[in-house]
């Protein structure tokens, strides 16, 4: 099991750019796996301050997707099941860290022009409707 999080300020979302398998070399939202008797809530937060240097605070759930990665010949190299958080900074300076080469915040109207993980283009467009749901139309809490 895995957890993920994007982290939204105004239009923009927190981005890492992968250090490690899978994916290295692309552009994903902090995340990573759950450990024996942590919640899925307090694997978010982690992985955020772990990977970004960020203090999150997580505002609802995206949604629930599997990830099933086969490598050049169709065998099933990795497959999680990731829940996705959306929320907001609360404190700290994106710096990378643990399995990060780079984090930056990135314009979501600029996504395309980077090479992002499978899928993610789509899950970013959810997370920011909810945002603008909730954060905008409420007149923002930040």
């Amino acid at each position: 099991m895995g957890v993920g999080t994007f982290v939204l300020r105004d239009d923009e979302v927190l981005l890492v750019l992968r250090g490690q398998e899978p994916s290295r070399g692309k552009w994903s939202i902090p995340g990573g796996l759950v450990e024996l008797g942590e919640t899925v809530e307090a694997a978010a937060r982690r992985e955020v301050k772990e990977e970004c240097g960020v203090d999150v605070e997580l505002r609802g759930l995206v949604g629930v997707v599997d990830r099933i990665l086969p490598d050049a010949t169709g065998t099933i190299q990795y497959h999680y099941v990731l829940v996705d958080f959306w929320g907001t900074p609360e404190s700290g300076e994106p710096r990378p860290g643990s399995d990060a080469m780079e984090v930056r915040w990135v314009p979501v109207a600029e996504l395309s022009n980077l090479e992002l993980t499978d899928g993610l283009g789509a899950m970013v467009e959810k997370a920011i409707t909810l945002y603008r749901r909730i954060e905008v139309s409420h007149g923002g809490t930040r």
